[in-house]
């Protein structure tokens, strides 16, 4: 199903290439005034954007190496890089936290004052920049683990801005230089709840565990369920991608004799019900069961 990544990616061309574009010129415009305003909100502020962009970048190329035709050597094409990109790019923006953290303990130390007008009006770009990038993927976001990624990077960081511009508001009226950092460890609890299931779910994906929504037990329910099936085994479900999911079972039949479409009919199925999109079936006879792989005959 290489052609779902295909048509996937060129869907979301345009998104990414406009998401990088705004972002990366706002990274900058935070930056040089975050450094002017001496505001390390501001500057925790571009410094995640910028692992979302490093994010987007990761995602966008995956995708793209993702639907290039499979070969002779690697039967699966580059399929699975769009996990790992996935996976680079939570554990990249943990690093930035880290940094972030660190700095802003720091700050609390030795407190700066910080130009509240600067910090509110970035800031407030930002809103619009990150809400903006976050509309463009929120259509795809519920079936593709890096669409998910990129939408929930830029709602966060929508979010995030919103607080910035809260601790220059407050900063303004009150003169509490504490709010600077206390509110760049606001933003590292925001990002890190926001991204902990985005990094749960690339693991899971990285070990070929079993995707989150795809019920399993349901599946074994369905085929011991179908006619003249009487056992199954070795069942095994894994993300060949971000979007595709691989099954292969072996099911043990009553009798020799069965429906001509009844592999195609459960594979069908299989799509349909439980969106296993690459389904392998081997049929085996009962009383005729020579499969190793078969924990439960006797040996």
């Amino acid at each position: 199903m290489a052609h779902d990544h295909t048509h996937q990616i060129k869907n979301y061309n345009r998104a990414f290439m406009i998401g990088v574009a705004l972002n990366v010129g706002f990274v900058v415009i935070e930056f040089v005034y975050g450094i002017a305003a001496e505001s390390l909100a501001l500057i925790a502020d571009a410094g995640h954007n910028l692992s979302d962009v490093v994010g987007l970048l990761l995602a966008w190329g995956a995708g793209l190496l993702a639907s290039t035709a499979a070969t002779d050597k690697r039967t699966y094409g580059f399929r699975k890089v769009t996990i790992m990109a996935s996976l680079v790019s939570a554990v990249l923006l943990f690093v930035a936290l880290g940094v972030i953290t660190w700095e802003a303990v720091s700050r609390f130390n030795h407190p700066k004052p910080v130009e509240s007008l600067t910090v509110i009006t970035v800031a407030a770009i930002g809103v619009v920049i990150n809400t903006i990038t976050a509309l463009l993927f929120i259509s795809g976001q519920k079936h593709d683990l890096n669409i998910r990624g990129a939408f929930l990077h830029m709602a966060a960081d929508a979010a995030v801005s919103l607080g910035v511009v809260a601790a220059g508001l407050i900063i303004m009226f009150t003169g509490w230089l504490f709010v600077d950092p206390l509110i760049s460890l606001m933003i590292v609890a925001v990002v890190l709840a926001a991204t902990w299931t985005l990094l749960r779910d690339s693991m899971n994906l990285a070990i070929d565990a079993v995707p989150r929504g795809i019920d399993i037990d349901a599946i074994k329910q369905y085929l011991t369920e179908q006619e003249n099936v009487y056992q199954i085994h070795d069942l095994h479900v894994w993300p060949l991608s971000t979007t595709e999911v691989a099954l292969s079972v072996h099911l043990i039949m009553e009798g020799e004799s069965f429906q001509r479409d009844f592999l195609p009919v459960v594979q069908h199925e299989l799509h349909d019900r439980f969106g296993i999109g690459h389904s392998t079936i081997q049929i085996e006879i009962k009383g005729d069961e020579t499969c190793r792989l078969n924990k439960n005959q006797c040996c």
